[in-house]
């Protein structure tokens, strides 16, 4: 299995996931399909699926292009988020086959829309994991809660996401990772991970490199949104239960200026 970010727009990602053994590939979120076509052309890859985490225009603004320059194309999405261009709708738990090493299992995670769905993916056996978290997960943080609740968006991180195994690499839909984690160090300043990751993503931006990926371990030890099950972190913020430290670490996150 080899992944290839392909930075769109101003911080988008992005990805082509490629089958190494057939050489077919599939795009997660090809928002500049010209972008995308030209990676795969790169690496000599053949285009068969396109795996939409949601709705939204910048993930999900390049489907009925990338149709239209690769006829036949599959465009996958979750069933109850109106993905444009979309072909084959998801459900939680549905599986998919990208060549003839690399299954795809699609986790509906829930809150920044209703539908998205998160891909996760596996390879031969000497493969890392890989999940595709669109805009649910970021590396040190997650998305608005644009249509969901704080209980949702718990069910999504701190169960469904943190359920896979530790060292699964975390591949989410924007560049947001140097933010993310100086708000971090706000929510917990002792937080020794949190520092030394924010200095390493800061050497990162500065010499044009992505900080992605992360790992579920890296998100469990260093990411606020992902840790509101410890009591001191709840104490911190003022919470007696993680679904409220969840919410109320989100309305900092949401009134922070940096």
């Amino acid at each position: 299995m080899k992944i290839v970010p392909v930075p769109c727009l101003e911080d988008n990602y992005s990805y082509l996931i490629i089958d190494e053994s057939s050489k077919e590939a599939a795009v997660v979120d090809p928002v500049e399909p010209q972008k995308v076509l030209q990676a795969a052309y790169e690496y000599g890859v053949h285009l068969k699926l396109v795996l939409t985490t949601h709705h939204h225009w910048d993930h999900a603004g390049g489907n009925e292009k990338i149709k239209q320059l690769v006829p036949g194309i599959e465009v996958y999405g979750g069933s109850v988020d109106n993905v444009k261009g979309c072909t084959h709708p998801l459900q939680n738990g549905d599986k998919l086959s990208l060549g003839s090493d690399l299954a795809v299992l699609a986790l509906h995670t829930p809150c920044h829309t209703r539908g998205h769905i998160s891909y996760y993916v596996t390879g031969k056996e000497e493969d890392v994991p890989a999940v595709f978290t669109g805009d649910t997960l970021f590396v040190a943080g997650c998305g608005k809660f644009f249509e969901g609740t704080a209980e949702q968006m718990y069910q999504s991180l701190c169960v469904t996401l943190a359920s896979l195994p530790k060292p699964t690499r975390v591949y989410c839909g924007h560049e947001y990772t140097v933010k993310n984690l100086q708000f971090a160090l706000t929510v917990e300043p002792d937080n020794v991970r949190v520092g030394q990751k924010l200095s390493w993503a800061q050497h990162q931006r500065q010499a044009g490199l992505p900080t992605i990926p992360s790992t579920i371990d890296e998100e469990m030890e260093t990411n606020p949104f992902m840790r509101v099950d410890l009591p001191e972190l709840q104490e911190r913020v003022g919470c007696q239960s993680a679904i409220d430290a969840l919410q109320e670490i989100r309305r900092q996150k949401d009134n922070w200026r940096g």
